[in-house]
């Protein structure tokens, strides 16, 4: 488990709110107030990327599993960075005939913070329960580079694992399935309806997998339900989420873009593209039930449903938004992470 940080002072700067404290699961609160409330949110104090990135983006995360091998690849520039790199994690033991089938994840950070390694309990839970091949993406952040940077590292990561994973992994380029966490749910979202239209080769993605995903930013209290009935929610306030997005959407006029909010997506963008496997394309959401993004999340589904996807949509009762990285000391936050793998393995399973 990657311990929290050292509280120096003890003047507590985020109270859970007395309307939460019923709702909220006591296994939360009680790692809150010990080691969450007197740390300073960083969308209170001026913007320092080395200090606000310092650190786990969510303290309580466990111990990344043993895997195979670890490596790191840089892709060459395309659109997106010149530097762009990868983390990949590969299972022990022979590759089934065909190659591994693979993952290409995207952590979170509201596209402002984490990186390659902030989620590595999570890439090595669904390395070894799933036992595929993991791609992690370390995408471009605001504010240095905003949007569409982080959608086009997306874009670019994808298709050189389609191009080259054969040779640098030995995967099958066939059986791939995008997900993440948040931010990062948003950005597979949106690589599952770019991959459709790839040049020169679209690229098949029959299953996502979404924990807590970012799908509509233009919501606000005034605006969604979700919003107003978890505005004192701890941990991703709204006042938090707004900071996220002037970091990485400060434009107004891209909020309603589908390639940053794939709510807005069209029913005929949503469809799935070519089907390689034998079985309907599917999703698996994973929400919040005190996470301002629950409501999105699950109206997420609702129009991937409608757009022909097979969806199951999870709602973890009594949690607020960053479970999953709190899966060393939280037991719903090891759910969801059990509950996501098992999703995972039983999607390669169907393709």
């Amino acid at each position: 488990m990657s311990g929290p940080p050292a509280a120096v002072n003890k003047e507590i700067k985020q109270p859970i709110h007395p309307s939460m404290l019923p709702l909220l699961d006591p296994q939360y609160v009680a790692f809150h107030n010990k080691h969450l409330a007197h740390l300073t949110p960083p969308h209170t104090i001026p913007w320092d990327a080395k200090k606000i990135r310092e650190g786990p983006a969510v303290p309580g995360g466990s111990v990344p599993l043993e895997v195979g091998v670890v490596k790191d690849f840089e892709i060459p520039e395309s659109k997106g960075s010149p530097k762009l790199k990868v983390r990949t994690y590969t299972p022990k033991g022979e590759p089934p005939e065909g190659g591994w089938d693979v993952f290409v994840f995207f952590h979170g950070g509201g596209w402002t913070l984490g990186d390659i390694g902030s989620e590595a309990a999570f890439c090595t839970n669904m390395c070894v329960r799933a036992n595929c091949v993991v791609v992690s993406v370390d995408y471009r952040l605001g504010p240095e580079d905003p949007y569409p940077a982080a959608v086009e590292d997306a874009v670019d990561a994808l298709q050189w694992l389609y191009h080259h994973g054969e040779e640098a992994l030995n995967i099958n380029k066939e059986r791939i399935i995008v997900g993440g966490s948040s931010s990062g749910g948003n950005l597979a979202a949106i690589l599952a309806v770019k991959s459709k239209s790839l040049s020169p080769t679209p690229i098949p993605i029959n299953f996502q997998l979404l924990v807590v995903p970012v799908t509509d930013n233009t919501a606000s209290v005034s605006t969604r339900s979700g919003w107003a009935k978890n505005q004192h929610t701890p941990w991703l306030s709204p006042a938090r989420m707004e900071w996220f997005k002037s970091k990485y959407l400060p434009n107004e006029e891209d909020w309603t873009k589908w390639d940053a909010s794939p709510f807005f997506a069209t029913k005929e963008l949503l469809q799935p593209g070519t089907q390689s496997g034998k079985n309907k394309p599917g999703a698996w959401i994973g929400v919040c039930e005190l996470d301002i993004l629950s409501e999105e999340g699950v109206e997420f589904g609702e129009k991937l449903r409608d757009a022909g996807w097979e969806v199951e949509v999870e709602v973890y009762k009594g949690a607020p938004h960053p479970i999953m990285a709190m899966d060393g000391v939280l037991d719903i936050g090891k759910k969801l992470v059990s509950d996501a793998a098992a999703a995972l393995k039983k999607a390669f399973e169907s393709l």
